[in-house]
């Protein structure tokens, strides 16, 4: 059996030339088909996090958003992620601690998909296949357990990092 598999680096989040790509939901779609108010500055953040070609950590989303809009705070930050958190639209992710204790976020995807960083370089990509799919298929189905999220973390070294050190 042949797996397709999606391996989208941070400057390529999400797209792939096979059909199995990982997609991204509309942040701004779902909080206006939920009613949720939509302020400029909370527009400005959900923009950016939207459309980030990596995954963001609270400081990096602060000094994007304050080029745009130097009144922006940290407090706002906070409450928006807090937000979209709760609604269930975005992920907080670790990432290996490569960075130590930041935690990143990404818009909830089509499917479950594995992070794989790079504890050299540090880049973050992405992996999704049908593999992946049936094992957790095999695993509900032994367990009897009633899978809603997988997150999957991997570190190791990209071909890019092994290829240097040849």
């Amino acid at each position: 059996m042949h797996s397709r598999a999606v391996i989208a680096t941070e400057s390529h989040l999400g797209r792939s030339e096979n059909d199995a790509a990982i997609t991204r939901r509309s942040l701004m779609e779902e909080l206006v088909a939920r009613g949720v108010r939509i302020t400029e500055q909370r527009r400005l953040l959900v923009g950016i996090i939207q459309d980030s070609p990596r995954h963001l950590d609270a400081a990096s989303l602060l000094e994007i958003a304050k080029k745009q809009d130097p009144g922006i705070d940290r407090a706002t930050v906070y409450r928006t992620i807090a937000l979209l958190k709760h609604r269930g639209l975005i992920d907080e992710l670790d990432l290996m601690h490569i960075e130590g204790e930041k935690h990143y976020y990404e818009v909830k995807t089509s499917s479950d998909h594995c992070h794989m960083a790079c504890f050299e370089c540090g880049a973050i990509m992405e992996y999704a296949s049908s593999s992946f799919e049936k094992l957790k298929r095999e695993i509900a189905k032994e367990s009897r357990f009633q899978i809603r999220v997988v997150r999957l973390e991997i570190g190791g070294s990209c071909e890019r990092c092994r290829k240097a050190g040849d």
